[in-house]
């Protein structure tokens, strides 16, 4: 099986959801996922907890900061950028336009 393909990006960006994608609670899954016109890909567990706040308005680090106050004494910052690289590189998320 290929590694996912991961691409960095500013991690002060404000990052937001795709075009053509849409993150939601999936009752027949038990998980949150992303849909997209070919199908969709099932977030679990700590997946979900950063997808829900790729909602336009956070940064990476604004992510991270939030994950780390909800859920204090864990270093989350290498997994929730390994995630968001690799969204990134999927095309699920992509940096807010400015302006």
């Amino acid at each position: 099986m290929a590694q996912p393909q991961r691409i960095a990006f500013d991690h002060d960006a404000v990052i937001d959801i795709a075009k053509y994608y849409r993150f939601q609670w999936e009752p027949a899954q038990n998980c949150h996922v992303i849909l997209y016109p070919e199908g969709m890909v099932k977030l679990p567990g700590s997946s979900g907890e950063i997808m829900k706040r790729v909602d336009g308005t956070r940064s990476l680090n604004g992510i991270v900061a939030e994950l780390e106050q909800q859920f204090p004494g864990i270093e989350l910052r290498a997994d929730v950028v390994d995630f968001l690289e690799v969204a990134h590189g999927n095309g699920w998320i992509k940096p807010k336009a400015a302006g």
